[in-house]
């Protein structure tokens, strides 16, 4: 295939400033990643991490695309990936982490992704509603 090389190859000539620039900039990109782009990464596939999740491939498409979600379920994906999901605030004195998250709800049956739903609090007139996120 004429015009195509390693990258390695395109980058053996630079300055050790140069390469590293680009070193840092790989460190800055690895650090901020949509979850498909971690999947990835990661060299799973959305089936193999469904078969991991018990889940449809569909549902994992759709986690890859929300913008919202539980922390549960976030959590599941990350640890479907091999990785431990950690969460911390940062503030102008310091960082906290926040250790709320670490161990809530039991795994559903066969560790699936539960159905995203909320029980709102009881209303005034005393019923309570529920929606799906």
């Amino acid at each position: 295939m004429s015009g195509h090389r390693p990258f390695s190859d395109l980058t053996k000539d630079f300055s050790p400033e140069r390469q590293a620039r680009v070193a840092e900039k790989v460190r800055t990109l690895k650090q901020a990643m949509a979850l498909a782009e971690l999947r990835e990464a990661r060299a799973q596939s959305q089936a193999d991490l469904a078969a991991s999740l018990h889940v449809q491939q569909p549902a994992v498409a759709k986690m890859e695309r929300r913008t919202d979600m539980y922390v549960s379920n976030l959590r599941r994906f990350i640890e479907a990936l091999g990785g431990t999901l950690e969460m911390v605030a940062h503030f102008p004195e310091g960082s906290v982490s926040i250790t709320q998250f670490a161990a809530i709800d039991p795994p559903t049956a066969e560790g699936a992704l539960p159905e995203e739903t909320r029980t709102l609090p009881e209303s005034p007139n005393g019923s309570r509603s529920a929606s799906t996120v």
